[in-house]
C-alpha cells in the first residue's frame, strides 16, 4: 500500500480525501454508509457567526451533470456549534475543520476567534465567496484587496491551520491566491461554486427563489481544473483542489494539475460512500503505476510534447 498521508503546512492527514462543506453535514449523516474516521478529514457546513434560515425555497435545482444550490448557509450559529455540534466530534478519529462564512470582516473574526479555542478542531477554511454587506454586496473573494483584508483580520485572532476557500467567479483566481497567501493564509482550497441559474420555460421563472444560485458537480470539473494548474504555479502553500471530483481519477487529475489534496462534494449526494471508494482508487493507481507516495504525483502533470 501506498503512502495516503498528506501535510499541508502543518495540517497532518491520514490520506488526501476530505469531505467539500455543504454537502457532509456534520458527518454524524453519513455513519450508516462509511467509516468516517477513514477519511482524510470532514469539512462541516459552514458556520456563521448567527443563527441563518437561509434562503426560502426552492432552493436546489438538478441541471445536466450537475445541481444549482442556493441554500443560504443555514446553520444555527458558532455558539451553537461550540456548545452542541462540537462535544459530538471530539470522538472522530480524523481532522474536522470548520467553514466559516460572514457578511462583514467582524463576522469572520468573531466566528474564528471562538472556534480557536476548540481543541479538536485543527484548522477553519474561511468562505471567502460571501458578499460583503458594507461594501454593496460584492464577495469578498472576488477583489485581492478585500480578500486580503478579511484574510489579515482573521489571521490576527486565529493562530491555527488557515485554509481560504476561493471563488471562481473571478477575472484572476491566481491573483486572488497570491493575495491570500501574502495575508497569511496556510492553505488554499478552490473552487467554490460557480454562478449559474435555472428557468422553467413552461412558468417563464426562475426555478430558484434567488434566481441565481451556485452550480457544483462533474459539470464543473473542467473549469476547477484548469484554475487548481493555475493557482499550484502561482502560491506556495498547498493547493487543495475540489470542483466536480466523482471518482479517483478525478482526484487523479486533481493531483497532477498540483493539488496537495482534495475535497469531495456533490458526488456524496450520488453515492454516499463515494470517499472511501475514491480512496481505495488513489492507493491503486499509486500501486499499478509504481510511486510509493501520493505525493509523487502532485503537480507531476506532462506538458512538453
Amino acid at each position: 500500500m501506498a503512502d495516503l498521508s498528506v501535510n499541508l503546512n502543518g495540517l497532518k492527514l491520514k490520506n488526501p480525501v476530505l469531505t467539500a462543506s455543504g454537502t457532509f453535514g456534520y458527518g454524524f449523516e453519513y455513519e450508516d454508509f462509511i467509516d468516517i474516521s477513514t477519511l482524510g478529514g470532514i469539512i462541516v457546513k459552514g458556520t456563521t457567526r448567527y443563527h441563518r434560515e437561509g434562503n426560502p425555497y426552492p432552493r436546489m435545482a438538478e441541471t445536466p451533470a450537475g445541481m444549482l444550490n442556493a441554500v443560504g448557509l443555514q446553520n444555527k450559529g458558532v455558539d451553537y456549534f461550540c456548545e452542541k455540534i462540537y462535544p459530538q466530534l471530539k470522538s472522530v478519529d480524523t481532522s474536522v475543520i470548520v467553514n466559516v462564512s460572514g457578511s462583514a470582516i467582524e463576522d469572520y473574526v468573531e466566528t474564528a476567534e471562538k472556534i480557536a479555542y476548540l481543541t479538536h478542531i485543527p484548522a477553519i477554511e474561511l468562505n471567502i465567496s460571501c458578499p460583503n454587506v458594507k461594501q454593496g454586496g460584492m464577495a469578498f473573494g472576488t477583489c485581492s484587496a478585500s480578500a486580503e483584508e478579511v484574510i489579515k483580520a482573521v489571521r490576527k485572532v486565529y493562530p491555527k491551520h488557515l485554509m481560504v476557500k476561493l471563488s471562481p467567479n473571478v477575472t484572476d483566481i491566481a491573483d486572488i491566491a497570491r493575495a491570500v497567501e501574502f495575508a497569511g493564509a496556510d492553505s488554499v482550497s478552490l473552487i467554490n461554486t460557480l454562478l449559474g441559474m435555472a428557468i422553467d420555460a413552461k412558468t417563464r421563472r426562475p426555478v430558484l427563489s434567488t434566481i441565481t444560485g451556485g452550480l457544483s458537480g462533474a459539470c464543473v470539473k473542467p473549469v476547477a481544473l484548469r484554475m487548481v494548474w493555475q493557482v499550484a504555479k502561482a502560491v506556495h502553500i498547498p493547493v487543495v483542489g475540489l470542483g466536480g471530483i466523482m471518482n479517483a481519477t478525478d482526484a487523479i487529475e486533481f493531483f497532477l494539475a498540483g493539488a496537495s489534496a482534495v475535497q469531495i462534494g456533490t458526488a456524496n449526494f450520488i453515492d454516499p460512500s463515494v470517499t472511501s471508494k475514491v480512496i481505495k482508487g488513489i492507493d491503486e493507481y499509486l500501486d499499478e503505476n509504481g510511486f510509493s507516495s501520493v505525493k509523487d504525483i502532485v503537480g507531476a502533470l506532462i506538458t512538453d510534447k
